[in-house]
């Protein structure tokens, strides 16, 4: 097919030899198939700002480094220049997430190079060799909903000790390789440590994993991985083979009226997204 004008540079300058196809289109990114030599390797191509609809969670942003005062400024004002900028951070969060997580060994596309608003990764690809499919795409059968779910549960620990807390993760980011899942769409991942909003976020996620997988195998639906595995991780006594019993018993004490309407606000949110995600 003939290349999109922003992967002409990366043709131009060698990194890609020639596009073989769009993989697809969505709010945030086109994503192509592309040949790198002997490899075949996807292509993200980050929309410009002004080309979508810029919705960027203040939660997730919470204590994003950006490189000076001036860009800072510009980014709360929303000026043009400053949702250039904040563009600019999404994207590069999820550059250095994917970094910092593969080498941590988490299960993530390899990225490759990231060159003007591409990023160049590893093609996550199925027994045939062809784009692994989605979570959602695929039917299970109970013991396959097990084995996935507590693989998956074992690499959200794995980034949590790295860090990182996905922020979004659900059937809709997570592809079927041949040899197992791996976790896509990392630009809202937060630091775990320096995000207030990262406990709600890792529970939420676990939560997700637990309501898919649920369908299919209905005792992980009263778990508590979530509660358990973030309890582990304040304490200090989180590994990345801390054992895991999906039980956690709440300890007393005031109930957080504002934390719980916003769970639920939440929940709402993401069953709409889910909704439309899948018609």
């Amino acid at each position: 097919m003939k290349a999109p004008e922003r992967l002409q540079p990366l043709i131009d300058e060698g990194l890609i030899d020639d596009v073989q196809r769009q993989l697809m289109s969505g709010k945030e990114a086109n994503v192509f198939v592309v040949r790198c030599g002997e490899d075949t390797r996807i292509a993200k191509v980050y929309k410009e700002a002004n080309q979508r609809s810029f919705r960027q969670a203040v939660d997730y942003t919470e204590n994003r480094k950006v490189k000076n005062s001036r860009q800072a400024r510009a980014m709360a004002k929303g000026t043009k220049y400053g949702r250039q900028m904040q563009e600019a951070a999404w994207q590069s969060a999820e550059v250095d997430a994917l970094y910092k997580l593969a080498a941590a060994g988490v299960r993530v596309p390899q990225p490759y190079n990231f060159h003007d608003g591409v990023l160049l990764m590893e093609l996550v690809a199925d027994e045939h060799g062809d784009a692994a499919p989605r979570l959602n795409d695929v039917a299970f059968t109970p013991e396959q909903a097990r084995e996935h779910h507590a693989a998956l549960l074992r690499e959200v620990v794995r980034m949590l000790c790295a860090g990182i807390v996905h922020g979004d993760l659900s059937e809709f980011n997570i592809l079927l390789a041949a040899d197992g899942p791996v976790i896509i769409d990392l630009p809202q991942a937060v630091d775990a440590a320096g995000n207030n909003h990262a406990p709600r976020m890792l529970m939420r996620d676990v939560a997700n994993l637990r309501d898919f997988f649920g369908r299919d195998a209905p005792e992980l639906r009263g778990t508590a991985y979530g509660a358990e595995i973030w309890d582990l991780y304040q304490r200090g006594l989180l590994h990345p083979d801390s054992p895991l019993t999906g039980r956690y018993e709440r300890k007393a004490g005031a109930v957080d009226l504002s934390s719980v309407m916003r769970e639920i606000d939440d929940a709402r949110e993401d069953e709409a997204a889910r909704r439309l995600r899948a018609g």
